[in-house]
């Protein structure tokens, strides 16, 4: 399903100003995620979240205060086409506001821009065979062409308090229980939601994802959910990435290939070994700990090919010179790095902490996508194995010139497949 999502006139635009304005908005999006967004209540009244537009899931989960009852937007798009996610802070200076009838970012009570929220796709409305909504299970984004399965809302590291300091999974369980109840998501409900979200072109990528379980359980549950969406969908193998805890048994990645998943996912987090240990407890004691984490990446590109394995990263903890260091060799090895702003969670250890400003992000992310072009990835490759419209893609994107604003100034542009 072709949508448009910018809204600003470019028809007597240079390519070089589209670039110009399109790197503006990259600036403002690098600073909203730093220091967040928040909504006045006309804004909020009339914006229509969760019926016409798309709401927050399960929370929000970056937001920097508690967003229980409060039904707040997923997401905006500025003029030129830029995606901001909505990372709720109460005492951020930026305010979307309801002016004259229309939706505004707002600075210090200056109007910014215009903005629009993202359209709610039809399936987030349905149920499964079973009853469970399918926005619970697996939320569709028509700019990110993606959706994302979380399957469980756990993860085993609590069970010796090893949780990664800047995560937030298993307090989010105990926190919105309540309202959404506990759940483990079965193949046949992930299978019903990706074909759901597929069929109504929402997507053409799915990330199944969750917190770390026993490998060999990993394996099984892994092994049903591709083998079901396979089914479901009629296909031999599909456009899916398993996100997962690096493996001891390296024979068990060859598996998640053979149960039809295009990609996979192992998430190192960060490069510095002793940063590793520190803040990343859990991973660094298990799963053979970073060195495995490391050979299990090289070996999964063995497997699945050269741009077909992802690791993301959280930067802002340890110093930039390292993750670059990670993105570099990773890069060359054919494994696809990638990271969001760091979002100090609530209910995380880290809550609290402030990430770095916005030029820190725009630098790394500068640096990552000149990676990413260095190593022959393309913006098909760097979309099915990442899926989300961060700002090293929106860099990649303006850069190579992706951005589909750019016809509508009469200028050649590059197509995603």
């Amino acid at each position: 399903m072709a949508l448009k999502f910018w809204t600003a006139d470019v028809s007597n635009l240079s390519k070089n100003e589209v670039k110009k304005r399109l790197w503006e908005e990259l600036w403002l999006k690098a600073d909203i995620a730093s220091r967040g967004v928040t909504i006045s209540n006309a804004a909020l009244q009339n914006a229509q979240v969760g019926d016409k537009f798309v709401e927050q899931n399960l929370g929000g989960g970056r937001n920097h205060q508690l967003s229980i009852g409060v039904e707040l937007p997923g997401c905006f798009f500025l003029p030129y086409g830029l995606k901001i996610p909505f990372t709720w802070n109460k005492s951020s200076p930026y305010v979307v506001d309801f002016v004259d009838g229309k939706h505004y970012l707002t600075l210090e009570d200056k109007n910014l821009v215009p903005i629009r929220y993202a359209p709610r796709p039809k399936y987030h409305n349905q149920k499964t065979s079973d009853g469970i909504p399918l926005k619970l299970i697996g939320p569709g984004d028509f700019y990110d062409r993606n959706m994302t399965v979380f399957y469980s809302n756990e993860c085993c590291y609590i069970e010796r308090d090893e949780d990664c300091h800047f995560c937030n999974i298993n307090y989010d369980k105990d926190l919105y229980t309540e309202k959404y109840g506990p759940y483990w998501r079965t193949p046949k409900q992930i299978a019903e939601t990706v074909k759901a979200g597929f069929s109504e072109g929402v997507a053409d990528h799915v990330t199944v994802t969750g917190g770390v379980i026993a490998e060999r359980r990993e394996l099984e549950y892994y092994t049903d959910v591709g083998e079901s969406i396979r089914e479901l969908l009629g296909v031999e193998a599909f456009n899916g990435t398993a996100t997962v805890a690096a493996p001891v048994d390296f024979d068990n990645i060859p598996k998640l290939k053979e149960a039809g998943f295009r990609t996979t996912a192992m998430n190192l987090e960060l490069w510095d070994k002793d940063y590793y240990k520190a803040v990343c407890p859990g991973k660094a004691r298990n799963s053979g700990g970073w060195d495995n984490w490391l050979k299990a990446l090289e070996y999964a590109v063995e497997v699945f090919g050269w741009g077909r394995v992802r690791s993301n990263f959280v930067p802002g903890i340890e110093p930039k010179a390292k993750t670059l260091q990670g993105f570099e060799y990773l890069s060359d090895k054919g494994v696809v790095c990638n990271f969001t702003t760091w979002a100090p969670n609530v209910g995380s250890a880290l809550e609290g902490h402030r990430c770095p400003e916005a030029g820190w992000y725009v630098d790394l992310a500068t640096k990552l996508a000149e990676m990413w072009k260095k190593a022959g990835f393309t913006a098909d490759i760097i979309h099915d194995a990442s899926g989300a419209a961060t700002l090293s893609y929106d860099i990649f994107r303006i850069e190579n010139d992706y951005f589909d604003i750019l016809g509508a100034a009469g200028i050649k542009q590059n197509q995603v497949a």
